[in-house]
C-alpha cells in the first residue's frame, strides 16, 4: 500500500460521498459497513497503528504480497511502541506463508501463532480451520467480516478485489467481548463452557450481537440465527453467498419463505475460485427457480462475500458460509445487525451490485446447459457435499478431544 494510495484513499473518506460508501448515517461512527479493496485495509492498517495496549488480529489467509508486508509492517510497528500483538493464522489456509515471514514478525515482537489442523498435507486437509476474521485493538474497536489478508482482496488498477464485505465497530462493551473470544482462541482454552445465549449490545440507534459457529464447542449461533430470521421473514430475503451449498434445513426455509410470498434474490460467483464448487452450485439453479427464488451472478470478480439482509432490518455479515464445511468444519464469526438505518445503507449496496449482475433465469440456464453440462453439474455436486462430510463430519466424531 504505496503513500500515493494512502493519500488517495484519505481523499476519498474526507469527500461528499463517504456516507454512501460506509455510513449508516444514523448509527453515526460506531457501527460501519466496510468494502473490501481500499476500504478495508486502509481502516486495518489505521487500527493496529493506532492501538495504545493490545491487538489481536485472526485471520484464514495471510499472504506474503505486497498488501500481507504492509499490514505486516504496521503489526511489527505497534509491536514497536510496546503494544502487545497477538497474531493467530489458521494453519492450511496460510501455509504458503514463508517461514522466513513469520520468523521476521516474531523478532520484532510480534505473538504469532499457527491453529492446526489434524492433519494436513499438500491440498489435503482433515480438521477444524480457523476461518473468521477478526481484528479488535485495546478492547474497543474491531473489524469483523470474510476478507482475508492477500492481494486479490484489495484489487488493483486493472483488477477488481474479490466482492466482500466487514463490519467496523467503535463500541467498549463489544470490544470487550471481542478481545476475550480472541485470547480464549489465541490461548487454546480447552475447557467446554456452559451453554449461553450471545448478548444483545445497543450501539446508539442500533442492537448488535457477536455469534459463533464451532460445532466442537457445540455452538450453532450463526447457522440458527440464519434459520430464525428466514422464518420471521415476511417482505424480503437478500443472501450473498459465495461457496452457497445449503443443507436440507435451510433449503427448506428458503422454500417455505418463498411460498409466503417472501421476494428472495441470491447473489452468487458466476467467477469461482473453486470451479468444481462453483459446478455444484451450477447444479442448484434449476430447484431454486422452481422456488420462485431470484438468482443473479457476480462476473467482475471473485464473489467471496458473506452476508444476509432481511425486511430492511436484520443483517448478518461475517466468514460464515452457507454450507457443511461452515456449520460442522470451521470456527466462524458474523456480526448481527439489527436496524433500520444500517440496513438502508447495506441494501444501497446490494441493489448497486445486483444491477451489476447476470440475471440467470431459465432461459440462461437453456443457452447455458446440455446433457453433457447438466452431467458434470450433478456429479460435482454430489462430489463436494460427499467432501464436505468426510473432511467435517466423520472425523469429528472420533477425535474429538483434539483442539
Amino acid at each position: 500500500m504505496s503513500e500515493k494510495t494512502i493519500e488517495k484513499i484519505n481523499n476519498k473518506i474526507n469527500s461528499e460521498n463517504i456516507g454512501s460508501i460506509c455510513n449508516a448515517s444514523n448509527v453515526g461512527n460506531a457501527i460501519e459497513l466496510v468494502h473490501s479493496g481500499e476500504d478495508y485495509f486502509y481502516r486495518l492498517r489505521n487500527i493496529i497503528l493506532n492501538a495504545k495496549s493490545e491487538i489481536h488480529l485472526q485471520t484464514y489467509i495471510f499472504e506474503n504480497d505486497s498488501t500481507g508486508i504492509e499490514i505486516a509492517d504496521a503489526l511489527k510497528e505497534a509491536a514497536s511502541r510496546n503494544v502487545k500483538v497477538y497474531v493467530l493464522l489458521d494453519g492450511y489456509g496460510s501455509a504458503k506463508l514463508p517461514v522466513s515471514f513469520a520468523d521476521n514478525l516474531k523478532r520484532h515482537g510480534v505473538f504469532l501463532r499457527f491453529f492446526s489442523s489434524f492433519f494436513s498435507k499438500n491440498n489435503f486437509y482433515l480438521g477444524r480451520r480457523l476461518h473468521h476474521k477478526v481484528v479488535v485493538a485495546d478492547g474497543n474497536i474491531a473489524l469483523i467480516g470474510g476478507i482475508n489478508i492477500a492481494d486479490k482482496y484489495f484489487g488493483t488498477a486493472a483488477k477488481e478485489p474479490w466482492l466482500d464485505y466487514a463490519v467496523q465497530i467503535e463500541h467498549e462493551k463489544i470490544g470487550e467481548h471481542l478481545q476475550q473470544l480472541c485470547r480464549k482462541i489465541y490461548y487454546r482454552k480447552k475447557k467446554i463452557e456452559r451453554k449461553t445465549k450471545p448478548v444483545l449490545h445497543s450501539v446508539r440507534l442500533a442492537s448488535v450481537r457477536i455469534l459463533q459457529n464451532d460445532w466442537l464447542k457445540r455452538k450453532n449461533e450463526i447457522y440458527n440465527s440464519y434459520i430464525t430470521a428466514i422464518h420471521n421473514s415476511k417482505q424480503e430475503i437478500i443472501i450473498v453467498g459465495s461457496y452457497f451449498l445449503p443443507g436440507r434445513r435451510l433449503t427448506n426455509a428458503l422454500k417455505t419463505a418463498s411460498r409466503r410470498g417472501v421476494k428472495i434474490k441470491l447473489i452468487l460467483s458466476g467467477i469461482s475460485d473453486v470451479p468444481l464448487v462453483g459446478r455444484a452450485i451450477c447444479h442448484l439453479y434449476s430447484s431454486l427457480l422452481k422456488q420462485n427464488i431470484e438468482l443473479y451472478e457476480w462476473n467482475k470478480s471473485v464473489l467471496h462475500g458473506k452476508a444476509a439482509l432481511i425486511d430492511n432490518q436484520w443483517t448478518t455479515i461475517g466468514s460464515f458460509n452457507l454450507n457443511h464445511l461452515s456449520s460442522y468444519g470451521s470456527i466462524e464469526m458474523n456480526v448481527e445487525i439489527h436496524s433500520p438505518e444500517f440496513s438502508k445503507t447495506f441494501l444501497s449496496e446490494l441493489n448497486r451490485v445486483i444491477a451489476q449482475c447476470e440475471n440467470i433465469t431459465y432461459q440462461t440456464l437453456k443457452t447455458r446447459r446440455g446433457i453433457f453440462a447438466n452431467t458434470i453439474n450433478w456429479i460435482a455436486y454430489r462430489l463436494v457435499r460427499m467432501a464436505l462430510i468426510i473432511i467435517t463430519y466423520i472425523l469429528y466424531k472420533r477425535f474429538t478431544k483434539l483442539y
